[in-house]
């Protein structure tokens, strides 16, 4: 019986749908031997069972993450922005998910972070995972452009006791940083989980300014994107986006940084060290 996945978007996942599609192939076909079926068997098993595994050996969501998760899933995504509700394309996808919401959880304490700056905030679990970690007083400024993932966060902030911590900000993200930037804001934690083409824009406005106080940390979603930023053949404009964002970080000697296999990659930034 094929195993059960998830929607493949992550490069881990999607090995693991390659793999149990080959050994469905393989038994389809009567592959007479025994032994390469068998290790097809393990590599799919190995590869599905990852994440799974990450989850259930990671401390478990709060109760309002969870039903925040669940409610965003329930959502007919696609349908919505056909109908015109949301003004871009959204999919549950974008959810970050409890291990890698609570390693943002868990960077916030490690660095005693108090204010943080989310660019992308579809409806909330990443900001919600960030502010439970905050301390009293913290405060997290959430960039979105979509009144329809806002308006979703927004209800699931105000059921939490950490949700009066975190203020959204609707509409263009360059704006919003260029307006803080001017005014003098400072950012302990900063966390970019938005559209793949303005990626580096956001990551000079943040490095190139004051914005990013000198001890602040920079964290990256969707660098591994599927895994094409180093598969070059099947490159969508996001994978290409992702791609020279990559090259871009790495050539960038103002910053130091690593780049996590955690879902489709988070990258760790900060000012080079003398």
């Amino acid at each position: 019986m094929q195993t059960l996945l998830p929607r493949p978007v992550t490069p881990i996942t999607i090995l693991a749908q390659h793999l149990d599609d080959l050994r469905e192939r393989a038994v389809a076909l009567a592959y007479d031997e025994p032994a390469f079926v068998a290790l097809l068997d393990e590599s799919a098993r190995l590869a599905a069972g990852l994440e799974a595994y990450l989850d259930a050996c990671t401390s478990p969501e709060s109760d309002v993450r969870a039903q925040l998760a669940a409610e965003t899933a329930r959502h007919d995504w696609a349908h919505l922005h056909a109908d015109g509700r949301t003004a871009i394309p959204l999919e549950m996808e974008m959810l970050s998910g409890n291990v890698e919401g609570q390693l943002l959880n868990f960077l916030v304490r490690a660095t005693r972070a108090t204010r943080i700056l989310e660019i992308g905030l579809f409806t909330g679990y990443s900001a919600l995972a960030m502010a439970e970690a905050l301390p009293p007083g913290g405060t997290i400024v959430a960039c979105e452009i979509d009144a329809y993932a806002s308006a979703v966060a927004r209800s699931w902030f105000d059921r939490s006791p950490h949700g009066e911590k975190i203020r959204i900000e609707l509409g263009p993200a360059r704006q919003t940083l260029e307006r803080m930037r001017d005014a003098g804001d400072r950012f302990d934690f900063v966390f970019i989980d938005a559209d793949k083409a303005s990626y580096a824009e956001y990551l000079e406005i943040v490095v190139g300014s004051t914005l990013l106080e000198p001890h602040g940390l920079i964290c990256v979603d969707n660098t591994l994107m599927q895994g094409q930023p180093y598969l070059s053949e099947t490159r969508t404009p996001n994978g290409q986006a992702i791609y020279e964002f990559n090259r871009l970080v790495a050539n960038d000697a103002r910053i130091e940084q690593v780049l996590v296999p955690i879902r489709d990659g988070l990258t760790l930034i900060r000012r080079a060290q003398p």
